[in-house]
């Protein structure tokens, strides 16, 4: 009986742990405000994905992380705010052919350290639109900062290479017309089931402040809504 209640105590100790853990890197994450620009302020390493619409005075970026050449997830204006001398560019050949940056290339089924950091490169693409083709090897990432898995699904519908992603934290579009609307968003949560999932993607260019609430209604996981930055 001793052994139980010891092994027990072992097991609620590791998941208030992996708990505080969660909830610290969610405070870690920043969403930008602008479509799916992401700032992860990881205690060793500062990550940006997709920057755009960036306000003047952010830290500087150890890695920058393009998901695809669209104007509003590329930008080398907004890549030049958080830019420095040793910043790693992180990004399809698309974007590379456009960039005046030196640009560390990748394909979905890459997978990559860059900084300390594990950096998966998965797949992100339309399957009942034309706006994301399978064949133009736009992607999402899988990066593992702090030992917490953060999936940043880039713009995509609910795919099924997704059924097979393990993560902590996923970050999913819910605005719809270009990717997923906010119950696509919430099947895709549910088939990942992460410890947290975090919806982006809306509030500008489409999508509203509603689809985030039904997003948050239909998933399972705990939802964090985070406010623009």
């Amino acid at each position: 009986m001793k052994r139980i209640l010891v092994l027990l105590l072992g097991l609620f100790i590791s998941l208030s742990f992996a708990l505080a853990q969660e909830e610290k890197m969610i405070e870690r994450i920043h969403w930008l405000g602008q479509q799916s620009s992401i700032y992860i302020d990881g205690e060793s390493v500062k990550v940006y994905i997709d920057p755009y619409g960036l306000k003047e005075a952010l830290p500087a970026a150890d890695i920058i992380l393009i998901t695809h050449a669209h104007s509003d997830h590329f930008s080398e204006s907004d890549i030049k705010k958080v830019y420095k001398p040793g910043t790693v560019i992180i990004a399809p050949q698309s974007v590379a052919k456009q960039s005046g940056y030196k640009i560390k290339v990748i394909k979905p089924g890459d997978s990559i350290i860059e900084k300390g950091i594990n950096i998966e490169v998965v797949f992100a693409y339309n399957t009942n639109k034309a706006f994301h083709q399978k064949s133009d090897d736009f992607v999402g990432y899988i990066i593992t900062v702090d030992n917490t898995r953060i999936y940043h699904v880039g713009d995509t519908d609910f795919i099924p290479e997704m059924r097979q992603i393990k993560a902590d934290i996923c970050l999913l579009p819910v605005g719809g017309t270009y990717t997923m609307t906010a119950s696509e968003a919430a099947e895709a949560a549910n088939a990942i089931m992460p410890k947290a999932a975090i919806p982006m993607h809306y509030g500008t260019i489409v999508g509203t402040d509603k689809d985030a609430q039904d997003f948050k209604k239909l998933t399972k996981s705990k939802v964090v809504i985070l406010k623009r930055e």
